[in-house]
């Protein structure tokens, strides 16, 4: 996907990005959602974060991200 192409370009990141323009995936983690923003419903994506272990299960999820924080609480999690 184009889009995730520049994404990762322009945060210079260092991993590939996944896209779910089918929503398959978003829906089996239960994150498209319906959500509303100044009484205006639309669906969408509910930020969260998934711990997964290396054998694929998951070991933690942190619901509803607000991002001021957020990455030392997946670090603490991580280390614990």
């Amino acid at each position: 996907m184009e889009q995730l192409q520049k994404f990762r370009d322009k945060y210079r990141l260092n991993f590939p990005l996944a896209g779910d323009t089918s929503h398959k995936t978003l829906e089996a983690y239960g994150v498209w959602q319906e959500k509303e923003l100044y009484g205006k419903k639309s669906m969408g994506i509910v930020r969260t974060t998934y711990l997964i272990n290396g054998e694929g299960k998951i070991q933690h999820i942190f619901p509803k991200v607000k991002v001021d924080g957020h990455a030392q609480e997946v670090l603490a999690a991580l280390k614990s």
